[in-house]
């Protein structure tokens, strides 16, 4: 089984900065890609950004330039840095791996919301 424990949302104005942490535990030998999923109010569930386990990374393309992913891999820790926030970014954030390596469905985490005021 593999578990993941997302932190680090909360409220900030829009133009500040936010970093997401998702701690990943139990197989984590399992795990290839890793990623970031968010979802507002009334839309459905989209990528933000990924990572794979070779440190390949792709982003929205509304997100780049502002957001920033990494991976310690050491750690088995996944990171959001989120800079010049805007209103809509605001959406509960959700940490995804995926198993594949192992032949197991993804999991995902609890999600942590991140509100952006304008």
């Amino acid at each position: 089984q593999v578990q993941l424990v997302e932190s680090g949302g909360g409220l900030v104005q829009a133009g500040g900065s936010l970093r997401l942490s998702c701690a990943a535990f139990g197989d984590t030998n399992c795990i290839s890609t890793m990623g970031w999923y968010r979802q507002a109010p009334g839309k459905e569930r989209e990528l933000v950004a990924a990572m794979t386990s070779g440190d390949i990374a792709n982003y929205l393309d509304s997100v780049k330039g502002r957001f920033t992913i990494s991976r310690d891999n050491a750690k088995n820790t996944l990171l959001l840095q989120m800079n010049s926030l805007k209103p809509e970014d605001t959406a509960v954030y959700y940490c995804n791996a995926d198993l594949v390596i192992c032949y197991r469905d993804e999991v995902w985490g609890q999600g942590t919301l991140v509100t952006v005021s304008s």
